[in-house]
């Protein structure tokens, strides 16, 4: 409990209020207002990086044909204007069906809560790709001091899913980049996870050059991963601890035929009796 007490307004609280504004499409009518588009700048703490051009396109048509079913929502800027706290495709589209204003709420809230709103939005529409997704975790968790199953919780997704999307931040930047670009799956990316970045660079260029399947991909790391594993260094024999010659010396004395070779000596016997007869002057 102390730690739910611990987020504040709390996560569950901004996810119904997110839902409140969208859902029931504000209660108050007055509360929707017309504002100029040139007077609204994007949220600088939105956590969606790139934007579909071609769906951009087929939302600004939308918007022009039937106009804009859901209002976007902006906090007053303090110096000027108004920042977007959610609908940031909706302005963008909007501006490429070239109107002059757009429908809009406009809330009073703090660049923390600004912050969440434009993940958690994100998060709840499905609309960034794996590695924004995995960003945007990331700072959920950091920002509220969350375990990954509460914050499984709170934005209704398995535990694994949280581990294994968190986990494709130890890629490569170059590796996020073909994850991003759609020129790797997922599936592709979970299983370069732990490999070098060059070895990574490898991998991801025989995937999109072969087109390997996630299968066949996993099966060629594997592969490299036993090539690779330490067969350990090579033994060398310690040095003798006795005067090997010595010995050797004294068994030829002793009438045994014998020989040396490193820290080995060999006896050669021709019968019983010359084994009995070394054994009754060692004993």
């Amino acid at each position: 409990m102390a730690k739910k007490n611990s987020l504040g307004r709390g996560l569950g609280e901004l996810l119904g209020e997110m839902g409140e504004v969208y859902d029931n499409e504000v209660p108050k009518n007055e509360s929707i207002i017309e504002v100029p588009l040139s007077q609204i700048r994007p949220n600088p703490y939105q956590p969606r990086k790139t934007f579909d051009e071609k769906a951009l396109d087929e939302l600004a048509a939308s918007i022009k044909s039937h106009g804009l079913i859901q209002p976007v929502v902006l906090v007053e800027d303090e110096v000027d204007g108004y920042i977007l706290v959610a609908g940031e495709r909706r302005w963008r589209a909007s501006k490429k069906a070239k109107l002059k204003s757009i429908r809009a709420v406009i809330v009073s809230i703090d660049e923390k809560q600004m912050k969440q709103h434009a993940i958690i939005e994100n998060i709840q529409r499905e609309e960034l790709n794996v590695i924004e997704l995995a960003q945007a975790y990331e700072e959920l968790i950091e920002m509220h001091g969350l375990t990954q199953e509460e914050l499984s919780s709170v934005v209704h997704k398995s535990r694994a899913h949280i581990t294994n999307t968190l986990r494709l931040l130890q890629l490569s930047k170059k590796t996020r980049q073909a994850l991003i670009d759609g020129k790797i799956t997922a599936g592709h990316a979970k299983v370069l996870v732990g490999l070098a970045d060059k070895e990574q660079k490898v991998m991801v260029d025989s995937i999109i050059g072969q087109k390997l399947s996630v299968r066949e991909t996993e099966q060629m790391v594997k592969s490299k991963k036993s090539d690779q594993k330490p067969t350990g260094p090579k033994k060398t024999p310690p040095e003798p601890s006795v005067d090997l010659a010595a010995l050797r010396q004294r068994l030829k004395e002793m009438g045994f035929e014998c020989s040396a070779s490193g820290n080995r000596v060999t006896v050669t016997f021709y019968g019983q009796e010359e084994v009995e007869n070394l054994l009754d002057r060692l004993l």
